[in-house]
This record gives C-alpha cells, sequence and structure tokens, in this order.
C-alpha cells in the first residue's frame, strides 16, 4: 500500500511528540512492507531521508533552477525576482513553491531548516522585507495551483475555501499559535495540492489539524479516501478558552474523513462528544515506542547525593508543571536531598521559575530549557523517577520513553498511556498530595523502585510501533472499502 501522509513535524527536523509518533510510525509502516510519502510544509535536506519518501518544496527544485536563481540573486536581484528569472529553466510552481515556505512561523519558532539554494539567505538578501511577505505568499501559492489542470485547481481551491471560510487579510490563530497559523495550514494545503500531483496513492493520511484541510483538499482532488489522525485537541491544548477557529478545522476534518484515529480511548471520548464524530468511525490506537534507539553507556550516571524527579514536557497549562512544583515543596519537607528538573520550555516556563522562588525551593528546582537527542537520553540516565502531571494527555509518549529508559514513572490518571500501562504509579493531576507520596515512595523504597524498573519491559513489549502500524493499516484498508 502507498500512503501520502501530511505532517508538520518530522525528525529530524522537530523533536516534538507529534515528530517522535510520525517517526516511529513511517518506520513500522516500512517495516510491514508499505510505502510512506511524507509531506512536510517546509524546505528540507532530504539526505535524512531513510524509510520514507520526503516530499517537500526543496524536493522539486532542479539543480539547474536552483543554480541560476542564486546566480541572478548574487547579481543584485531580490530572491522573488530571481526565482521568476529562473522560471524559465523550470515550472513557476517549482521555483515558487520552494521559496514560499522558508519564513514558516510554527507557534513563533522559525521553521526553515535549509533553503533550497545553498548559500543563500531569503531575509538579509536585497529587497527582501517582512512586511510585503504576505502579498508574496499568496501570488506564490497561487503561481502553485496555477499549474493543475482547471478542474483540480477550481476543485483544490473549492475545497480550501469551504474548509477555512476565515482565511485573508492576515488571520490570526490567536496568540498561542504565532504568526498566522491558520494561513500557513490553508498556504500548505494548496502546497499539498501541487506537489503530489502526478504522485501514486491509496490513501491520505493526516496527522493533526494543520494538516486536516490540506489532508480534505488533496483527497477531494485525487479522489482517494483520508484518515485523519488526532494526537491532540483544541480542548487538551487550551482547556475551555478554545480557539474557535482551531475548533471549527478539527470539527471539518473529522467529519470529513473517512476514517478517524485517536491516540487514546480519553481521546476518542472527546471527539465523540465534544466534535460529534460517531464512535464507529473512531479507532483507538495507541501509540508505541522505538525500542532500537541508541542507549547511553552504561556508567553515564552523574554520581551525586542528590534524588533526581523529572518533568519533561512542554512547559503549558496542559502539561500541569504548576502541579509539579506545588507537589516538589511537599517532597523536599520528607526527602531534602532531592532536585527537580523541569526539561522543556513553553509560555508558562517563566511563571513556573517565579512559583519555584515564591515558594522557597528555587534552589532546588532546575530549568533546563528545550532538550534533544543525546541530552534527552543523558536526563532519563540520571532521573530517579519521572512525573507527568498532565492535566489533558492524549496519550504520553514521554512516559514510555521514561519506561524504555528504565526510570519509574508516576503519570496522570488525565493522560491516555494510563489506559495502557499498568506497572506504573497513576496519580489525579489536581492531588498534590497523593503526587508528592508517590514520589516519596519511589524514592525511598528502592524495592518498589526496582520492581517498576522490571516490570517495564513487559509494557514495552506490548505497545510497539508495529503493533500501531498494523491498525493502521486496518484502518487504510476499512477507509478504502466504504470510499
Amino acid at each position: 500500500m502507498r500512503i501520502l501522509m501530511l505532517g508538520w513535524e518530522f525528525p529530524p527536523f522537530i523533536a516534538g511528540g507529534l515528530g517522535v509518533a510520525c517517526f516511529g510510525l513511517t518506520k513500522a509502516l516500512d517495516r510491514l512492507g508499505h510505502t510512506v510519502i511524507f509531506t512536510l510544509p517546509k524546505a528540507v535536506d532530504r539526505s535524512h531521508s531513510s524509510h520514507v519518501r520526503l516530499l517537500s518544496p526543496a524536493s522539486t527544485i532542479s539543480q539547474e533552477v536552483a543554480a541560476r536563481a542564486m546566480a541572478m540573486q548574487q547579481s543584485g536581484l531580490n530572491p522573488v525576482e530571481a526565482a521568476a528569472m529562473a522560471v524559465g529553466l523550470g515550472s513557476a510552481a517549482q521555483v515558487q513553491a520552494a521559496y514560499q515556505f522558508q519564513h514558516v512561523q510554527f507557534r513563533s519558532v522559525d521553521a526553515a531548516f535549509s533553503h533550497p539554494y545553498p548559500g543563500f539567505d531569503a531575509k538579509q538578501s536585497a529587497g527582501w522585507n517582512a512586511e510585503n511577505s504576505v502579498d508574496v505568499e499568496a501570488a506564490v501559492i497561487d503561481e502553485a495551483t496555477a499549474m493543475l489542470p482547471e478542474g483540480e485547481r477550481v476543485e483544490a481551491n473549492a475545497s480550501v475555501a469551504a474548509m477555512l471560510p476565515q482565511i485573508g487579510g492576515g488571520s490570526k490563530a490567536g496568540p498561542m499559535y504565532g504568526n498566522d497559523l491558520i494561513g500557513d495550514a490553508e498556504r500548505y494545503a494548496r502546497l499539498v495540492v501541487a506537489l503530489s500531483r502526478g504522485e501514486k496513492f491509496d490513501v491520505v493520511h493526516a496527522h493533526d489539524w494543520l494538516t486536516f484541510p490540506a489532508g480534505l483538499a488533496v483527497a477531494r482532488v485525487s479522489r482517494k479516501p483520508l484518515v485523519v489522525h488526532v494526537h491532540s485537541t483544541e480542548f487538551d491544548r487550551a482547556g475551555s478558552n478554545v480557539n474557535q477557529a482551531v475548533y471549527d478545522i478539527e470539527r471539518a476534518g473529522m467529519h470529513g474523513a473517512d476514517r478517524v484515529l485517536a491516540v487514546s480511548q480519553l481521546t476518542k471520548t472527546i471527539c465523540a462528544g465534544r466534535y460529534g464524530v460517531k464512535a464507529d468511525r473512531i479507532h483507538v490506537i495507541h501509540n508505541g515506542v522505538d525500542r532500537e534507539s541508541t542507549q547511553p553507556d552504561m556508567g553515564a550516571r552523574i554520581e551525586s547525593g542528590d534524588k533526581l524527579v523529572l518533568f519533561l514536557g512542554r512547559i503549558t497549562m496542559q502539561k500541569g508543571p504548576e502541579y509539579f512544583i506545588a507537589a516538589a515543596k511537599r517532597v523536599l519537607e520528607k526527602v531534602p536531598n532531592t532536585k527537580f528538573v523541569l526539561a522543556g520550555s513553553g509560555d508558562m516556563a517563566e511563571r513556573m521559575i517565579e512559583l519555584a522562588a515564591n515558594m522557597g525551593i528555587g534552589h532546588k528546582v532546575i530549568f533546563t530549557g528545550f532538550l534533544k537527542g543525546g541530552d534527552v537520553q543523558r536526563v532519563f540516565e540520571m532521573a530517579d523517577c519521572y512525573v507527568m502531571p498532565s492535566v489533558s494527555e492524549p496519550f504520553g509518549l514521554a512516559a514510555l520513553e521514561a519506561i524504555h529508559h528504565d526510570v519509574p514513572v508516576i503519570l496522570s490518571k488525565q493522560s491516555g498511556a494510563a489506559e495502557v500501562l499498568t506497572h506504573v504509579l497513576k496519580v489525579d493531576f489536581w492531588d498534590i498530595d497523593e503526587m508528592a507520596n508517590k514520589i516519596i515512595a519511589v524514592l525511598r523504597h528502592p524495592p518498589l523502585s526496582q520492581t517498576m524498573r522490571q516490570h517495564g519491559e513487559f509494557e514495552l513489549r506490548r505497545l510497539t510501533w508495529d503493533g500501531a502500524a498494523e491498525k493502521c493499516v486496518q484502518a487504510y484498508e476499512e477507509a478504502i472499502a466504504a470510499h
């Protein structure tokens, strides 16, 4: 089977939980003999591609066109003029679409990792300014979709327009989403339609709301079934302060899909109850863990008299960092030689630093900022206990990663992982006294800690990406048969 997979994240380009999930799932699909064409909204170095074929703006650029555009830019033309002049050696869609997504913002974080023209820095080039970027983007995407046959172009544009009627005039998703992320989702939809033309695939698989407009558009043009994968919802991210535009996109994507995949029963309940999706159209597919990842050498632990309790994830309302710090205050009253590490970044980081200081435990709480790669492995290796106090967690891949690194886990009952993990300690996120008691028990009683470590291996044997991939394939087959 050939799967056109749409995602905003994919390692090694972004190290978020969604990227890790996409990576593990696509590797498993490859092992099962299926072909994945993964489409990203940004130019990337395709030399990183291994088990998937990456389809991105940069992948459409010929070396000849790139060289001509680069030479013209160096002669004094601005990036847009250089790209336009180079079109004579290739299609306008190829050159312009590649230029288009160099500035994309993901929650205010620059998502451009490489430019299709070597050594080319559009933002510092003559003629570049942020004020005209919106007009340039609109022209670029129109140029890309103009390369489609008239019928496909009209249908694609109609699908995107129906999906995002509020787009236009620099619409915003809201303060937590960065610069015009809804507009970026629309532009990505148009880009996917252009890039996927000529590709052969059996099913479209879209991950989370940013790709739902693209999934609906390309499914409509290609006449192929659409499967949407819900890793989190607006209710998980924002609680009761739901952004209506994002909610509308999520709802339209779920209702427009042939099948909906949810990462937990908790998420399925939200999809059915909050979005009105029929329960029999929702498949629960729990995430897995990649047991083949490199482990640090034995003896890498930093020797210290301190116990180390770890929080790893975005420091946002959804992840419950304030409950972690409140529990830390109580733990320190009983086990004073404990340090608490918050590894991650987010909009609540500064408030959490102030909270720890105001509680008088600032010297016991360490904020590392965002970690990736070997630093993540190292902090797991140092940890005596991992705590995931999420307020609303569709799944919680970090809990599986902790078990994989032989770390005892305490997790919120309000998480999808709590549905499938048995050899962990579970607590309501708001019950800081019980959370503290469980942390103290793990730190003070080595037999408990050792038992949790030993039985963790059984958890991982049940939760594999191969198992998740097999369930995805079953959903694909059902969607194709019913389409």
